[in-house]
């Protein structure tokens, strides 16, 4: 079955956007703590986990589009309030469970 790339790039940057692109984001939430942080790090695989930067009320840090929901699933599970998540900008990583090899 031959795909349409055209209706592939339509969707990057969607909620149908199911590609391997990672995505710079901007989380607010309620609880800054490092109980937080932590949560967010056991989400993300590890190389990615390293580069959270803390902000004053949030986090940023990279993942796919795709993986938005979960994560705040995942918080308000944990009676974390989110106030906003933020998807600011594509980058040039790939998304990989495994660390990259270089």
């Amino acid at each position: 079955m031959e795909t349409d790339d055209r209706s592939e790039r339509a969707d990057i940057g969607t909620p149908r956007d199911y590609s391997e692109s990672v995505y710079r984001f901007y989380l607010e939430v309620a609880d800054c703590s490092p109980t937080t942080r932590r949560l967010i790090e056991d989400f993300l695989p590890q190389h990615y986990a390293v580069r959270i930067v803390g902000m004053d009320y949030g986090f940023e840090f990279e993942m796919p589009i795709q993986c938005a929901p979960d994560l705040v699933r995942q918080l308000m599970s944990k009676n974390i309030a989110v106030y906003q998540l933020v998807r600011l900008a594509k980058t040039k990583g790939q998304w990989a469970k495994q660390a990259p090899t270089l």
